[in-house]
């Protein structure tokens, strides 16, 4: 059995975001963690791993760089790193990456009680569509939102979270789950994982080692493959400093009104 998760590199939003005259993200400029949700994924399967004793097999697709991210994965305790990584996949959007990640699923080889795990949604885009739709392309079933995840057999039951509760889902295996951050408390690297991560294997696919997947078709992936395409994007003006106050005073709270008359707010 092995527990299969996609994961993704992103901006770190503290820093500076950095854009691309064609609307792209400047990755290369920009500091980078791995997607919070996408921990959330790696931490259920090291659990289904601690109970089961399946192999944990962390896949990412990005620039030659995501290596390190992989390393810090395989120090949680993941066993094997997957990194997808072409110039033909650069750019893709959700409908051309769920293509070639799943591909590269098929590749690392989905069997009957397999279960595959993304996050609910990354942090640079925030569509939530990557992991419903590698599932569509894999064909196989998807719950999302799991809050709460069991397996019994070739049977999995998930609580699902809801905006006003939970929905109980089962289903048969393999099939894929999107975990939120409700779901566990993501764990450490480990001393001996930091130690022993450099041993573990980080296997390369490039695009000759995809390429004959039906999936992957030169006119559906990278940036020209992409059927979304962004009108604009542009890193938003920082805000001016606030005027602080003090004072519980009628002088103080007349020179509030005045402020927020000024500026059409009240």
């Amino acid at each position: 059995m092995k527990a299969i998760v996609c994961v993704k590199q992103v901006p770190d939003t503290s820093g500076k975001v950095a854009v691309n005259p064609d609307g792209t993200l400047n990755r290369a400029s920009m500091e980078t963690i791995t997607n919070p949700d996408d921990l959330n994924a790696v931490e259920a399967a090291l659990k289904l791993k601690d109970e089961t004793g399946c192999k944990v097999v962390v896949i990412t697709m990005g620039p030659p760089p995501a290596e390190g991210m992989l390393r810090e994965l395989l120090a949680r305790g993941a066993d094997e790193a997957v990194l997808v990584s072409a110039r033909e996949f650069g750019g893709s959007d959700t409908f051309a990456t769920s293509q070639i990640l799943a591909a590269a699923v098929k590749k690392v080889g989905l069997e009957d009680d397999d279960i595959v795990f993304c996050g609910r949604q990354a942090i640079d885009g925030d569509t939530a569509q990557v992991g419903s739709q590698i599932a569509e392309k894999l064909g196989v079933p998807q719950i999302s939102y799991a809050a709460d995840i069991k397996k019994e057999g070739n049977t999995v039951t998930v609580k699902r979270m809801l905006e006003d509760g939970y929905m109980t889902i089962q289903t048969k295996t393999p099939c894929l789950l999107t975990c939120i951050k409700e779901l566990n408390a993501p764990r450490y690297m480990s001393l001996s994982g930091i130690m022993d991560c450099y041993a573990k294997p980080v296997a390369v696919y490039d695009y000759n080692t995809l390429k004959d997947d039906p999936l992957i078709d030169p006119t559906t992936i990278g940036l020209k493959g992409s059927p979304t395409n962004i009108f604009k994007s542009f890193t938003p003006p920082q805000k001016g400093k606030g005027k602080m106050l003090e004072g519980a005073d009628k002088a103080t709270c007349e020179t509030l009104a005045a402020e927020l008359l000024k500026k059409h707010i009240i």
